[in-house]
């Protein structure tokens, strides 16, 4: 008989550790607290329109055709990817654009149209972006950093890449126009940091997406954790929604299971989480069994920003629009300054809007479209739990519409049929994210790597992490290298623990 492993949390890395531990010969029940497989990737239906929760920017499509290889499969066999051009549309309060691509000469008539004298600095940029893709990404995403050694093996490369400076400073040192400036140094906040705490460590994603582009699953992202559920399947896993994890049982030291809420008892050689790190260390595994990872220490972590997002769909569509724009209000370091030092909840915003029907109709009613439009907000740690979601939250989505009425939507408002919020409240509690946050603990360099809770759990020997909270971190390529890890570190089957 195949040993029985259990992962917890359905979202992208647990749906890949989930497949991974299958296809080695283990016997995966998945276990989902909600309604359906996917997490923070669940979706959302409202009359006719079809909204993923998120994350919807696909990129480094390689390991997702790895976990349908591991079955003989391709991922064409279960679902359509395509790519995205422009990667994204940057449009400024002041109405001036930026096409972002992957390709050199596009980006280099881009930078020349707004800032000349920046060309040269861009192209050094690139190159620095692209060693650290290297050794970062390629050579150490996959490697567990189970041991400080691990980190000291690689403390050479770090000083070396000056992984101590934020990848603003970095955007800084080569280029000189603020637009620019901005243009390269964004990226962090899609994993829920500050550029300008963030170590240019996570420029690499300027480089990663170069490498592979931007993508788009047909059906949404919705469709892509169907398709792994089913990949799953028939390898022989199974999944149980509605089956939330109440206490990890450990025995004598070791992981030996884990009690649902139901008080149904599911025993386990292998248990593998990919829920919240900090929650569910602090409320599903006794204190008595966790010496390092204490409720003290994890409240004394630094957690990302969380975000406000309103889902909404229209009775006409918007072709000029591009699948994904950023908007930038008239603040790029204050209004960073208010979401992750004051976490106050500021009277300017800026805004990642995203319009999948511009890639594919089908996902709302013919004649319409459908979107979704997000804003980083402090999450819901003091003293930013002073904001009462419940009583702002129309208000402040109402000042989110107008201004893409105003700016990139017309008579958006005139046209709306349907629309969704979601606040740091569902974060909380629909999610079970710490404090609301949307992507687990900051990315900043004393929270990478072995500064993070390891993949291989210090406290419970047979336990495992994986997913936003672990390394390498947040993001799908972060979250899927984190479940491919795991071959590296769990035992084959039968194999001692």
């Amino acid at each position: 008989m195949k040993p029985p492993a259990l992962v917890i949390g359905s979202g992208f890395g647990g749906l890949a550790a989930a497949v991974r531990l299958q296809a080695r010969g283990y016997d995966v029940t998945l276990l989902e607290a909600l309604e359906q497989p996917g997490g923070r990737a669940s979706v959302f239906r409202d009359q006719g329109f079809t909204y993923d929760a998120g994350p919807t920017i696909l990129t480094a499509p390689f390991l997702l055709d790895e976990l349908f290889a591991l079955s003989g499969k391709k991922t064409s066999d279960y679902l359509r990817i395509v790519p995205c051009h422009p990667f994204y549309r940057i449009v400024w309060h002041d109405g001036v654009s930026f096409e972002y691509t992957g390709q050199q000469a596009d980006m280099e008539a881009q930078v020349r149209r707004i800032a000349p004298d920046d060309l040269e600095g861009y192209r050094k940029f690139v190159g620095e972006t692209h060693a650290i893709f290297q050794r970062a990404f390629i050579e150490l995403a996959d490697q567990p950093f189970s041991h400080f050694t691990d980190m000291l093996r690689v403390a050479p490369d770090l000083i070396r890449l000056r992984s101590d400076r934020s990848v603003w400073q970095m955007a800084c040192r080569h280029v000189k126009n603020q637009r620019i400036r901005e243009v390269l140094s964004f990226h962090p906040l899609l994993v829920g940091g500050n550029p300008f705490q963030s170590s240019s460590i996570y420029a690499m994603i300027h480089y990663l997406e170069r490498e592979w582009g931007v993508h788009f699953a047909m059906g949404g992202t919705g469709a892509l954790v169907q398709a792994l559920v089913k990949l799953l399947q028939d390898l022989g896993g199974k999944l149980r929604l509605n089956s939330p994890v109440e206490e990890l049982l450990v025995e004598n030291g070791v992981a030996a299971g884990v009690r649902l809420r139901s008080g149904e008892i599911l025993r386990a050689n292998v248990v593998v989480s990919n829920a919240d790190v900090s929650n569910f260390y602090q409320k599903r595994v006794s204190p008595p069994h966790r010496r390092k990872w204490t409720d003290a220490r994890l409240r004394r972590m630094r957690y990302s920003m969380s975000l406000f997002l309103i889902y909404f769909g229209t009775n006409r569509t918007y072709p000029e629009l591009a699948h994904h724009t950023i908007w930038l209000g008239p603040r790029y370091k204050g209004l960073l300054d208010d979401i992750f030092h004051h976490r106050i909840l500021a009277d300017d915003f800026s805004l990642y809007l995203h319009a999948p029907t511009r890639t594919d109709p089908s996902l709302a009613p013919p004649g319409h479209e459908c979107f979704y439009v997000l804003s980083p907000v402090p999450h819901r740690g003091a003293p930013g739990d002073r904001i009462d979601w419940n009583k702002v939250k129309e208000q402040y989505a109402d000042r989110i519409l107008a201004t893409l009425e105003k700016s990139l939507i017309p008579d958006l408002r005139k046209h709306l049929v349907s629309k969704l919020l979601f606040t740091p409240l569902d974060f909380e509690n629909r999610l079970d994210a710490h404090v609301g946050s949307a992507f687990q603990f900051e990315p900043v360099l004393t929270q990478s790597a072995w500064f993070r809770p390891h993949n291989v759990s210090e406290d419970v020997k047979g336990f495992y992490l994986c997913g936003a909270g672990t390394h390498p971190g947040a993001g799908v390529p972060g979250v899927l290298s984190s479940a491919k890890l795991l071959d590296r570190v769990i035992p084959a089957p039968g194999a001692p623990r």
